[in-house]
């Protein structure tokens, strides 16, 4: 395979002109470092790419799939999964900035870069004051969700001690279909129900995909 001349290899070519004009395989062969004696660095990125469905895809990626990846050993791996989680959190506010969060749309965007392309299942809950200003977000559980794992003691307790007036449930579905299940839609049901009883109210179930949402409230499935 012919060789880029040196002025056009990833590292002289962001020298010269900065990183947005580089290519996601040009960026991801940086990240990468090397080859192998088979293959140089642009060629590896591409074969990563190609095998996580797209640069999109790498998030969903875990290390045990990247490192089947030939080529791709587990220091490889680990530098890719350390950069994504770094572009991810980029994407995150600062912890001082409290926004306020008053639709489902509003609650999907704040979550989906950090929690949308989780390659496991995470059940969590958005935590609310009066003016539905966040107060933080916690992870609860991380698996397959169902009423025997999420038990409304924990959610609550999470939320009495934050003082929260209200809070919003959310997962993630690694499959990509936000589609709500059957344990989902009863799951929400029970919590909503011991809401009532706390005096904190359940305000929504988001689910999350890597790049979209399903929110319960506006399906007309939370209660």
């Amino acid at each position: 395979m012919t060789q880029p001349a040196a002025r056009d290899r990833p590292r002289e070519k962001l020298g010269r002109l900065g990183a947005a004009a580089l290519g996601d395989n040009e960026l991801l062969a940086l990240v990468l470092g090397s080859g192998t004696r088979r293959a140089g660095a642009l060629a590896l990125a591409n074969l990563v790419i190609e095998h996580a469905g797209g640069l999109h895809g790498l998030p969903s990626c875990t290390g045990d799939e990247m490192r089947r990846i030939p080529g791709v050993g587990a220091a490889k791996a680990a530098q890719v999964l350390a950069a994504v989680e770094l572009g991810r959190r980029t994407l995150l506010r600062q912890p001082a900035d409290r926004p306020q969060l008053l639709t489902p749309g509003e609650v999907a965007m704040y979550l989906l870069p950090e929690f949308g392309a989780r390659p496991v299942e995470q059940f969590g809950i958005v935590l609310l004051d009066t003016k539905h200003r966040l107060i933080r977000t916690s992870v609860l559980t991380v698996g397959t969700l169902d009423r025997s794992v999420v038990h409304p003691r924990e959610v609550f307790r999470e939320a009495s001690s934050a003082r929260a007036a209200g809070i919003v449930l959310f997962h993630n579905h690694p499959s990509g279909d936000p589609t709500p299940s059957a344990d989902d839609v009863s799951l929400t049901r029970r919590l909503v129900a011991a809401g009532e009883l706390m005096g904190i109210e359940v305000l929504d179930h988001v689910i999350l995909t890597s790049t979209r949402y399903l929110s319960l409230r506006e399906v007309g499935r939370l209660g």
